[in-house]
């Protein structure tokens, strides 16, 4: 069925150019979401554990194309409807669960950054929610007629409870009082501190008095302190979300790759036991990052033990209760409704002003199908940038017929856009180790990797 609510012109803009480039859009994610509903309503159920004192994680599996970015950014948006905060960051070369060399510090500072609330979902919300617990520090103390400070006092205590906390609770402290003095480079300090932006404790000391600064080892304990600030402010708790976790499959090294391993069994672990509360965790990645028993997480024994699929859920059963949740795909209806979708967004939700028929659709998914088989409803990505730019050149030129233009579309089938494996050099090894650590097939892997003709 085809959405009929209008859609802003700023919006269908940013829609369009998004999918057109093939990447998912910041806005209108409501006006594309087809399918899937299954999957959706497992993870809403998650976000509802969180923000009644739980905690969850998920890894979503699906091939490159299969819409895992999408259907993440969906979750979040439902997360800060719950009034949840949300942080969210992608994997790559510099940034990572576990490292030595500012890795992991450049993953926790890009997630922070990231953080969003219901007012302001394109992120940098850290300010605004630090304000928000200052203000509602001075109106608790003025209905209990005590000085500021006990109630921040009383509400720190709650910080310092966890590992780093109580430097984390010194530092949020030193924003209080920056904005209690109008000193704002006390407040800007405060900030870069929670960011994770200070390279070195000497400088911390000096800016804040602080010992200890979020590096490299505090990236897992730097979330759970966020979480219960989101808490202490007001919120609901916290959502993590990382994707293009194929990059931690993709490190040549064997102890970098374990070492990142081992941080997340250390937050699965911590989530199945219900050892926290008020946080969650979304994980997005390509199904060898998960199954490949050699550079994989089944690789490592204890997570492949944990994330070990329901043995029952098969031939068309699922079980959506588990921590790995695979994508399914898209059927050819629910891919017909998405290509009506993106023609009503090109429309800006008025049908009258549809660029192509019904027909027009049929006929592109019988294009599709021939070109790429299956897998242009299995990973549609590649099929929605297409469509997307047949209906650009079709807008941009009344007089062309998309009988016409249908044959000289091309639709590739979707593939990794860098499948270039990672290479861990030796002095990023925690404790300057070498690369000896890695078994005799990593190694020779490793080097013909780095062999280029």
């Amino acid at each position: 069925m085809t959405v009929q609510a209008k859609i802003r012109p700023r919006d269908r803009d940013t829609i369009i150019q998004a999918l057109s480039a093939g990447v998912v859009p910041r806005v209108g994610l409501q006006h594309v979401q087809v399918g899937r509903a299954r999957e959706f309503q497992a993870l809403v159920r998650d976000v509802e554990r969180i923000a009644e004192g739980g905690s969850s994680i998920r890894f979503i599996i699906g091939e490159y194309g299969a819409g895992k970015s999408f259907f993440m950014s969906l979750v979040r948006l439902v997360a800060l409807e719950k009034r949840l905060l949300t942080v969210h960051a992608d994997l790559g070369p510099d940034r990572r669960l576990q490292a030595s060399n500012g890795q992991a510090r450049g993953l926790y500072g890009e997630s922070v950054r990231n953080m969003a609330t219901r007012t302001k979902p394109d992120g940098g919300a850290l300010p605004s929610v630090l304000e928000r617990f200052v203000a509602d520090l001075v109106k608790v103390a003025d209905e209990r007629g005590v000085p500021v400070k006990r109630i921040l006092d009383e509400r720190l205590v709650h910080l310092q409870e966890g590992g780093g906390g109580y430097d984390f609770a010194t530092v949020v402290e030193a924003y209080w009082r920056g904005s209690e003095d109008g000193n704002e480079e006390l407040k800007a300090n405060a900030l870069r501190w929670l960011r994770g932006e200070f390279s070195t404790k000497t400088e911390a000391r000096q800016a804040l008095g602080v010992r200890t600064i979020i590096g490299d080892q505090d990236l897992y304990e730097g979330l759970k302190l966020m979480s219960a600030l989101a808490k202490l402010t007001g919120y609901a708790g916290l959502l993590v979300v990382f994707d293009e976790m194929v990059n931690l499959y993709k490190l040549q090294n064997k102890q970098a790759r374990e070492q990142n391993y081992e941080q997340i069994l250390a937050i699965l672990n911590d989530v199945l036991q219900g050892n926290t509360g008020g946080i969650g965790f979304v994980m997005g990645g390509t199904p060898e990052f998960l199954t490949d028993t050699r550079r994989g997480l089944y690789s490592y024994t204890a997570l492949h033990s944990r994330l070990a699929e329901n043995s029952f859920a098969r031939d068309g059963l699922v079980d959506l209760s588990g921590p790995v949740l695979r994508l399914q795909s898209l059927t050819p209806e629910e891919l017909m409704i998405l290509l009506m979708n993106v023609r009503n967004i090109f429309a800006g939700g008025d049908p009258s002003r549809h660029l192509v028929p019904d027909e027009a659709l049929q006929a592109f998914m019988v294009h599709c199908s021939e070109r790429i088989g299956e897998a242009y409803f299995r990973t549609p990505r590649n099929t929605v940038k297409a469509f997307c730019q047949l209906l650009s050149v079709l807008e941009q030129n009344p007089e062309a017929n998309w009988h016409t233009l249908l044959g000289t579309v091309e639709v590739a089938p979707d593939v990794p856009e860098d499948d270039s494996d990672i290479l861990e050099p030796e002095s990023a090894i925690a404790g300057g180790m070498s690369d000896g650590a890695t078994d005799g097939k990593d190694s020779r892997d490793g080097e013909l990797t780095a062999f280029r003709l």
